[in-house]
């Protein structure tokens, strides 16, 4: 019998909880087919914590993470919380908990189903092919560097101070050359090395790096440029790494190419196998309640997590599988919908990937 997974869960706020439900749902069907086991524990975190708790991330909360072997996530924020101060805004939580569990890297996919290449905005020839993954840096650069204001010559000035580390680079670098060991074995290395110092830095060490893996090939491709390759050839590019900014950019981009961000899953990994695994899509309060939310980028946080910390690749495909399945038979959420008066809802989008998960046939 399978060991037991404990799985931290974190509905968020807005939509999180619609869309946790049916994943969850997702998750229960795997158990049956497979004979895996998971345990999962509710926590608070974000701005519903702040609310009830006074914080985005609660002590207890972070316990529980800490104690799992994965944590989902949700989405959290919304309008609610924006005026607040620092220490009281959901986004605050969220940079708070990738540090306090090692989190160093963001993993996002784009893939293009084949049924959905009309929801795009780009022609469907030039998104043919489309299957690349997003390495971001999470713990280093301008967001985590030294701010302050002064007065200069001109009046008030503003500083953000960009940071980065031999071992921070070649943590993320290494992560990234081994996942695309897993794939077509090409790797983007993306920087402003012409510009930046940082950039220089992170090039000279991708290259040495790049010696322990021969087997893939290393492009070094600068900021501006890849933004406009993304749209120009998306299908050249295998996995792409790159520092925390521009990947914070650049990963939108990437889940725009397949005309909705309800599409996509991301994982938020450190050392080891234990990985926070969330959709790419916001709280979207505007439309919670409504039963309305698109939860395959949920359902397919869950295959990433079985896929990258548990090693469950069977029951990974085999979520995949049903959520192509149930997109190639034409139903649809109402942001993947052309015509919305035939959208689906977020259950009974979650009931049919469940009607359609089983083992591979022989």
């Amino acid at each position: 019998m399978a060991d037991v997974k404990k799985i931290a869960v974190i509905d968020g706020d807005g939509i999180g909880p619609e869309v946790v439900a049916e994943a969850l749902k997702v998750m229960k069907k795997t158990e049956e087919i497979f004979g895996y086991r998971f345990e999962t524990e509710h926590g608070l975190f974000g701005g519903i914590a702040i609310d009830e708790k006074g914080t985005p991330l609660p002590q207890e909360t972070l316990e529980m993470c800490k104690k799992s072997d994965a944590v989902l996530l949700g989405a959290v924020g919304g309008p609610k919380w924006d005026n607040n101060s620092k220490e009281l805004r959901p986004e605050t939580g969220l940079l708070a908990i990738r540090k306090e569990l090692g989190l160093f890297s963001n993993i996002r996919p784009a893939v293009i189903f084949d049924c959905l290449k009309d929801a795009s905005t780009l022609k469907p020839e030039v998104l043919e092919g489309t299957d690349l993954i997003v390495v971001r840096e999470l713990t280093g650069g301008i967001y985590f560097g030294e701010k302050f204001r002064r007065e200069g010559a001109n009046g008030l000035e503003a500083v953000d101070t960009c940071v980065y580390n031999v071992m921070e680079i070649e943590r993320i670098a290494r992560q990234a050359f081994e996942i695309a060991q897993t794939r077509s074995k090409r790797l983007a290395s993306v920087d402003k090395a012409n510009v930046l110092e940082t950039s220089r830095l992170w090039r000279e060490t991708v290259i040495r790096i790049s010696a322990d893996y021969p087997d893939v090939e290393l492009e070094h491709i600068l900021v501006d440029n890849c933004a406009m390759q993304l749209l120009r050839r998306p299908s050249s590019f295998d996995v792409i790494v790159t520092e925390n900014m521009f990947g914070d950019i650049l990963s939108d981009e990437a889940a725009m190419l397949t005309g909705s961000i309800g599409m996509l899953s991301s994982a938020s990994l450190g050392e080891g196998a234990f990985g926070l695994y969330e959709p790419v899509h916001g709280s979207a309060p505007d439309i919670a309640g409504q039963g309305i939310s698109n939860p395959i980028a949920t359902v397919l946080s869950v295959a990433l997590m079985f896929r990258l910390t548990f090693g469950y690749h069977d029951a990974a495909e085999a979520i995949e599988r049903a959520v192509k399945e149930v997109l190639d038979a034409g139903h649809r959420t109402g942001d993947i919908a052309v015509d919305k008066s035939k959208a689906i809802g977020t259950t009974a989008m979650g009931d049919l990937i469940v009607a359609a998960i089983r083992k591979n046939p022989k």
